[in-house]
């Protein structure tokens, strides 16, 4: 490869991260906006116009504040954690489609499912090397339930992926240029809607941090710049989750302007949810995913898979 070419994808992968750091920034601004005007009262009006520049304000907050450090925390684990966790989340974003010269890739599904379950780890390490009862608790709660989502979430990810035969994400553009799955795959579209909530830590599903009994779950003991990298790393994941929803079932057409109105939408359900619904209970919660996503996932896998061998014995 010539060295413009490395270059080119440098500096695209450098913009698209900034981008992100940025879309996350205004995300944090829309959740606060809206969740205000569903609760009656206005969100963050002061700094700038209209509240415009409250996100880079409380960024400059977090990151000057006083680190504080527990005496009886794994030291190293605990500051790597936050860190990992944000770069995870960052690179998530390389397997996203360019149709100029990036890191678009031929396998971009197994990408996302391989560093996707790698966050599990980064949780558990922060609420572990903590040393308190309430960061582990959270921990244990997340990793139980990030893993059992993972599994209904890949067999439904299955389920599009046999449709197309393809592991490319830029794939799923070409196959819905003229239907988008979400007419032809309803029940799989919202399973993997409630799935993405569940996999990110989001309400109804939050127990990672659940605030009335376990204070703030497992990024309790962080201030300053390690709670701010963990936050900055959940919602990116959202973003990103946005992402996928719309290339999964909403056609997913990277050239439209349309597709970045399609993105936010998807990342205002994600805050119209929290603004709606109760936190759903911990037991309901694991039944929901192994006794009715699994199963219905599972034969909706057979059935795509069938008809796919069907179609292939027809044809030759």
């Amino acid at each position: 490869m010539h060295l413009k070419d490395l270059i080119m994808i440098f500096v695209s992968t450098l913009l698209l991260v900034i981008c992100v750091l940025v879309g996350v920034a205004f995300l944090t601004l829309l959740e606060r906006k809206v969740l205000g005007y569903i609760q009656i009262r206005k969100g963050p009006n002061k700094v700038g116009f209209m509240g415009l520049v409250q996100p880079f304000s409380d960024a400059i907050k977090l990151f000057t504040k006083e680190q504080t450090y527990p005496y009886m925390s794994n030291f190293n684990l605990y500051y790597c954690s936050p860190v990992m966790n944000l770069f995870l989340a960052l690179i998530l974003w390389i397997c996203v489609p360019f149709l100029s010269v990036n890191l678009s890739f031929n396998f971009s599904m197994l990408y996302f499912l391989s560093i996707s379950s790698l966050s599990v780890y980064t949780i558990m390490l922060a609420g572990w090397s903590s040393n308190s009862n309430y960061s582990l608790l959270g921990s244990l709660r997340s990793v139980a339930q990030t893993i059992s989502y993972e599994v209904s979430l890949s067999l439904i990810l299955l389920s599009f992926l046999f449709l197309i035969m393809s592991l490319n994400i830029l794939d799923l553009m070409k196959y819905q240029k003229f239907t988008w799955f979400f007419f032809l795959l309803s029940p799989l579209k919202l399973m993997w809607l409630v799935s993405s909530l569940a996999e990110t830590n989001r309400t109804p599903f939050d127990f990672a941090e659940g605030e009335t009994e376990l204070v703030s779950g497992f990024n309790v003991k962080y201030s300053s710049g390690g709670f701010a990298m963990i936050f900055l790393a959940e919602y990116a994941s959202i973003m990103f989750m946005s992402f996928m929803c719309c290339f999964l079932f909403l056609g997913g057409d990277l050239i439209n302007w349309l597709f970045f109105l399609k993105l936010v939408f998807m990342m205002f359900v994600w805050i119209w949810v929290r603004g709606t619904l109760p936190r759903f209970r911990y037991d309901k919660l694991m039944y929901l995913a192994w006794k009715s996503y699994l199963p219905i996932s599972l034969n909706f896998l057979i059935l795509f898979l069938s008809l796919k061998l069907l179609i292939f014995t027809l044809l030759i």
